[in-house]
C-alpha cells in the first residue's frame, strides 16, 4: 500500500505541476496581448463578399455629382424598367444605338459611370451599380429583333412587391438580392432613375442602416404552446 500511495502522490504532484505551468502560460499570453494590434488585424482583414462592407456604394456616392444626386427630371416608369429585362433582376437590354452617326462606338462608362445628361440622346443616363466590370456587353446586349427567334415556354418570375414595411411608416425592406445591385444610387437616386422607386433622402448615404434585405417571403407567426 505504501508504494501505491507513493505512485498516486507522484502522479497527482506531476498533474498539479503541469496544470500550474499551463495556466501560467495562458495567463501570461492573455496579459501580453496587444489589444490595439489585434483589433487592427481584425479590422484590416479583407472581406471578399459581393457587398464588401458597402465600400463601393460610398465611393460611388462621393464621386456622383451633386446635380445628379439632386435631379428629379425623369419620365422612366416601372413598366419601362421591366420592359428592358427578360425577368426581374436580369441584365437590361441596351435601349439605344451602340455608335454615333459617324460610326464611333459609345464607351459605356463614359455616360453610365457617373450619370448625367447626354445631349446626343437628349436624356439623363442612369448610373451603373457595378462600374468595376468594364466588359459591359458580356451581359448587356442590343436587341436586334422584336420577335422571338423561336417559340418557347418561358414564364418570367413575379416582380417584387414594393412598400412592404413591417410597420406603418417603417423603412421598407430591400426586395431584391444585393449581388451586382449593391449600389443603391444606381436605381434609387437622380434624374436617370425610375420615378416610383426614387428616394427623397439621398443625402443620408448609408441606405442599409435602415433598409435591410428581405430574408423571408412569409410573415413570422408564433408557434402556439
Amino acid at each position: 500500500m505504501g508504494k501505491e500511495n507513493q505512485r498516486t502522490g507522484k502522479f497527482l504532484f506531476m498533474f498539479a505541476v503541469t496544470i500550474t505551468i499551463v495556466l501560467s502560460v495562458i495567463i501570461f499570453q492573455a496579459f501580453s496581448v496587444n489589444t490595439k494590434e489585434m483589433l487592427a488585424k481584425v479590422n484590416n482583414t479583407p472581406v471578399f463578399d459581393f457587398d464588401h462592407n458597402a465600400k463601393q456604394f460610398f465611393e460611388t456616392y462621393n464621386e456622383t455629382t451633386a446635380a445628379y444626386m439632386n435631379g428629379n427630371s425623369t419620365d422612366r416608369t416601372l413598366e419601362y424598367y421591366y420592359s428592358l429585362r427578360q425577368y426581374p433582376g436580369s441584365p437590361p437590354y441596351i435601349p439605344h444605338d451602340l455608335a454615333d452617326k459617324k460610326g464611333y462606338e459609345y464607351q459605356c462608362l463614359s455616360c453610365h459611370e457617373r450619370g448625367g445628361f447626354v445631349e446626343a440622346m437628349n436624356r439623363f443616363t442612369p448610373v451603373t451599380p457595378h462600374p468595376q466590370y468594364v466588359s459591359c456587353r458580356q451581359c448587356h446586349m442590343k436587341k436586334v429583333t422584336e420577335t422571338l427567334f423561336k417559340e418557347n415556354g418561358h414564364v418570367s418570375v413575379q416582380t417584387p412587391k414594393l412598400g412592404r414595411s413591417a410597420l406603418p411608416g417603417s423603412p421598407p425592406p430591400i426586395v431584391h438580392s444585393l449581388q451586382m445591385r449593391e449600389n443603391c444610387i444606381a436605381c434609387h437616386v437622380g434624374p436617370g432613375t425610375v420615378v416610383p422607386i426614387r428616394v427623397e433622402h439621398p443625402m443620408r448615404g448609408n441606405c442599409r442602416q435602415c433598409h435591410v434585405p428581405e430574408e423571408t417571403k412569409t410573415l413570422f407567426t408564433r408557434n402556439p404552446m
